[in-house]
């Protein structure tokens, strides 16, 4: 059971986990040790909140396909059971992510002195260039 907080968990049940192996250099245990973990998560047969799940279908993430099913590949580890305590993580991780209310900007105006600044320096800067023409004589 993956506790998202301390009233929402996702079942076991609803979380599909699958060994493979792992791509990349690591020689004869790469080869031969199905220590990946490839964990799949359908997000609309999920028995998350319909908040949950909207947000996660409205999440922009690679990770997310068009079918509402979270894909995460997990092989960073050596072992399987590493792998995915790391999967599982990033799944919650992602969620909680997915969850979180954003903070709205406020958009702010420069200060005067801050404007007067900019002014001078472009005049300043314009008289230099201006300084750089022909000289006549």
């Amino acid at each position: 059971m993956l506790r998202l907080s301390p009233g929402i968990s996702i079942p076991d049940a609803e979380i599909q986990i699958t060994a493979i192996r792992a791509q990349g250099a690591g020689g004869q245990n790469v080869n031969k040790v199905s220590s990946a973990i490839h964990l799949r998560f359908d997000i609309n047969a999920s028995s998350l909140p319909d908040f949950y799940k909207q947000r996660l279908l409205d999440f922009r993430d690679q990770r997310i396909t068009g079918e509402g099913v979270i894909v995460i590949k997990a092989q960073q580890f050596r072992t399987r059971e590493k792998n995915r305590v790391d999967a599982l993580a990033r799944l919650k991780a992602l969620i909680l992510d997915a969850v979180a209310t954003r903070k709205k900007r406020i958009d702010t105006k420069p200060t005067r002195s801050s404007v007067t600044r900019r002014v001078d320096n472009k005049a300043r800067r314009g008289s230099q260039k201006k300084l750089r023409g022909k000289v006549d004589w």
